[in-house]
C-alpha cells in the first residue's frame, strides 16, 4: 500500500486527523510507553507550556523549545539565571512566559535532586501504576481522571508548577502511561 493510501485509509483518534503535524506526532509519537528519563520530563515541562493553549501550538514549536533549553537536558537548565530567562522571554520561537519558564528551570532544579538522591525519574513516573501500561476505555478520554489528580498532588508537592490534574492527564496519554488510543486508532494495540 502506498503511504498516502495508507494516511487517508488508517482511522485515527479524531483529534490526529486534520493536521499533518498533529498526525505524524500522533502516529509516531503520543501513547507510545515512554522509559527515558530525560524525554519524561521534557514532555512534563512542554505539556506545562501548552496550558491554556492548543497542544498543536507546542508542537508547532518544539524544536524551537529544544534549541532554546539545550535540548532539555536537566542539568543545563537548572543552571539557568535570570540571564537566560531575559533571552527566553525574546525568543519569540518560543512561548513566551515568565512563569512557566521558571517553571521550567525549578523542574530542572527538581529532577536533577531527585537523581542526585538516587531516586530515578522514570521510576518515579512509572511507580504510580506498577509500571505498566493503563488502559482508556477508548471511547472517552477523560479530562482529569483520579490517577492524574494522585500524581499532580505528589509533582506539587515535590515543587513543580504547571502540573494540574489536566495537564499531568495530557502527559500520561502522550508519554503512554496511559493508553487511550479510541477504539477504531491502528494505535490502539501497538
Amino acid at each position: 500500500m502506498l503511504d498516502h493510501e495508507f494516511m487517508t485509509s488508517v482511522h485515527r483518534c479524531r483529534w490526529a486527523e486534520n493536521d499533518p503535524l498533529e498526525r505524524d506526532y500522533h502516529d509516531s509519537e503520543w501513547g507510545v510507553p515512554q522509559r527515558d528519563p530525560r524525554a519524561l520530563w521534557e514532555c512534563l515541562m512542554l505539556e506545562g507550556f501548552q496550558a491554556g493553549l492548543a497542544w498543536i501550538t507546542v508542537l508547532r514549536k518544539r524544536e524551537n523549545f529544544r534549541a532554546a533549553f539545550a535540548g532539555f537536558d536537566p542539568a543545563i537548565v537548572a543552571r539557568f539565571t535570570e540571564a537566560d530567562i531575559t533571552r527566553l522571554l525574546a525568543d519569540a520561537g518560543i512561548i513566551r512566559s515568565r512563569a512557566k519558564i521558571e517553571a521550567t528551570i525549578k523542574g530542572a532544579q527538581i529532577f536533577c535532586d531527585m537523581e542526585s538522591r538516587g531516586e530515578s525519574f522514570t521510576d518515579f513516573c512509572w511507580s504510580f501504576t506498577g509500571g505498566t501500561v493503563l488502559r482508556g476505555d477508548g471511547t472517552t478520554q477523560k479530562a482529569s481522571a483520579e490517577l492524574a489528580e494522585r500524581i499532580s498532588k505528589e509533582l506539587k508537592r515535590r515543587g513543580f508548577k504547571f502540573v494540574g490534574p489536566t495537564i499531568v492527564q495530557a502527559w500520561l496519554q502522550a508519554v503512554g502511561i496511559v493508553n487511550d488510543h479510541s477504539l477504531g486508532c491502528f494505535r490502539r494495540d501497538a
